[in-house]
């Protein structure tokens, strides 16, 4: 550190030494000689901290989506079809319409019925 202070005092001397001797060349006759006593004109300062630039993100896109597909499988058994008709039963003759055309008892309401077997 100090070899540093003394080298910088010997290179401002020298500048002072090389600065009168262009005057003198002009011909003028002034010399002017000084001793500057105090700090240098010039000090290490760190480099600035860099600051990334701020990062921004893309702006958002909504997308209406799709509806589902469905892919039906040929493999399925499709679901038994409910009936929307009823079969008429008559107590008396203990059988079906249209089998009998009149029903003295009255007619019944029945569900069908797969056969038996099948």
């Amino acid at each position: 550190m100090k070899s540093t202070r003394t080298m910088l005092a010997l290179v401002v001397i020298l500048l002072g030494i090389m600065a009168s001797g262009a005057a003198l060349a002009h011909g003028r006759g002034h010399v002017r000689f000084g001793v500057f006593i105090g700090a240098p004109a010039f000090w290490y300062s760190p480099p600035p901290y860099y600051y990334y630039p701020p990062y921004y993100y893309p702006p958002v896109v909504a997308v209406p989506s799709s509806p589902p597909v469905y892919v039906e499988r040929g493999d399925a058994q499709p679901a038994p079809e409910q009936s929307q008709s009823y079969w008429y039963y008559c107590a008396d003759a203990k059988t079906y319409y249209p089998y009998v055309k009149q029903c003295p008892g009255g007619w019944q309401r029945v569900v069908p019925q797969p056969q038996p077997g099948s």
